[in-house]
């Protein structure tokens, strides 16, 4: 099976270009001189055919004249035939000359017909395309590194274009709109209501209360002076100094005596009264309309700070630069990461036959769906551009293009008109 590769994928020589057509017209003119020949050599043997046999040389000169005279009508006749494809033989207007420059519009009709009636039709399509395997083809040629590398450029190459073609401002309004505006503008409550409720039913808030719980612990722990001092500012003015001392002590130890109790005892009543009203607030958050009110003002409130809005506001200009910077950095991770994704593309549509049934079916269903809706469209390119054509540059397109071979019509004609006057002369002496 042929593999894809750079050098089959770009033509080296166009076709079409300047140095092609001038190697046609060359093989146009000789082949046009050859055919002259043909004619030239009947000629001149048709008149020293005619003078030997005016001069009484032997019988087999008629044989001779004969064959040379029907060759030059021959070649005259294929000569007129193939000129008046193009032009107008001798200059002359003679009726059904000149076809191409006349009928070109016609013959541009009927070439668009004759292409979308045999090549853009459904069964031509799904045969060519089950016949190509492009999954196969396209996996074997992308799961090469090297491949894959030039895709990934590609692709860069793109966004690189993309992002730079784009404006801020519009990117901005789209994403304030689209995006922005449409989370605003949905309820809050029940969806983190909803995610809440499973996270508090897996359990996985669990470490969350362990790490506040020890955070607690420890805050108490290391800040005994704070604790013996709040008390101290709480007790009553007449109050013994002392004493103060003493209930701040006492005070301090029930709470780090408490503290520990919640850190170290997962089922801690703390810790089932936490639980439970966490369980509750979800609900809450789904169903009690007090609690969603009071949701929605704090949505309003987070959504309306200034850094919120300045995060909303840079939000593209940093998503552009980490896009530009990971496409035009090779060992970008994102680089990286689609090359690795391509190639291993590549692999599975080599060997799983479910996935390159798949891209092969898409690619039917693709081209299915193009050709049966704009066929018409497709066609309409040819025919179109045949219109607009000049009708003398046509003519000499096409003549280029087929001009040579059908000079061989003029040689063949030479060469069959001279065999069959050859014939129709002896048969005649036979008869007569």
């Amino acid at each position: 099976m042929e593999q894809l590769t750079p050098a089959n994928l770009t033509p080296v020589d166009p076709p079409g270009g300047a140095a092609g057509e001038a190697r046609k017209q060359r093989g146009l003119r000789k082949m046009k001189l050859v055919a002259l020949a043909f004619l030239l050599g009947a000629t001149v043997v048709f008149l020293l055919t005619s003078w030997a046999e005016s001069a009484g040389w032997p019988g087999w000169v008629g044989y001779v004249r004969a064959a040379a005279e029907a060759g030059m009508v021959g070649a005259l006749a294929d000569w007129f035939a193939v000129t008046a494809l193009f032009r107008h033989p001798l200059g002359l207007r003679i009726p059904h000359t000149a076809i191409i420059p006349n009928k070109k519009d016609q013959l541009g009709s009927s070439l668009g017909e004759f292409v979308g009636s045999n090549f853009l039709s459904e069964d031509v399509i799904r045969d060519k395309l089950r016949r190509v395997e492009i999954a196969r083809r396209l996996g074997g040629w992308l799961r090469q590194p090297a491949n894959a590398e030039r895709v990934t450029s590609e692709l860069a190459t793109v966004v690189r274009g993309a992002v730079t073609v784009l404006r801020d401002e519009d990117v901005q309004a789209i994403m304030e709109q689209a995006v922005v505006k449409r989370i605003v503008d949905r309820p809050w409550g029940p969806p983190l209501g909803k995610i809440l409720a499973g996270v508090f039913e897996d359990g996985a808030h669990h470490k969350l209360v362990d790490l506040m719980c020890d955070r607690g612990y420890e805050w108490v722990r290391d800040n005994h002076n704070t604790m013996l001092r709040v008390v101290s500012d709480r007790a009553p003015s007449w109050s013994p100094k002392f004493v103060d001392e003493m209930l701040a002590d006492k005070v301090y130890g029930e709470v780090l005596a408490f503290t520990w109790a919640v850190k170290t005892d997962v089922n801690h009543p703390m810790r089932l009264a936490l639980d439970k009203f966490l369980g509750e607030f979800a609900q809450d958050l789904q169903h009690d309309p007090q609690t969603m009110e009071r949701a929605e003002q704090v949505k309003g409130q987070i959504v309306s700070h200034a850094e919120v809005q300045k995060l909303i506001g840079s939000a593209w200009a940093t998503a552009k630069d980490m896009l530009l910077n990971a496409a035009e950095d090779p060992s970008s991770e994102l680089r990286r990461r689609v090359r690795a994704g391509l190639e291993s593309l590549g692999s599975r549509l080599m060997t799983e036959e479910t996935l390159a049934g798949k891209v092969d079916g898409w690619v039917e269903s693709a081209a299915v769906y193009l050709v049966s809706h704009y066929s018409k469209e497709i066609t309409t390119i040819i025919t179109d551009t045949v219109e607009r054509w000049d009708a003398e540059e046509t003519s000499r397109k096409i003549e280029l293009q087929v001009g040579r071979d059908l000079q061989f019509i003029r040689i063949n004609g030479t060469v069959v008109g001279a065999l069959a006057g050859l014939v129709i002369y002896t048969v005649a002496q036979l008869l007569f």
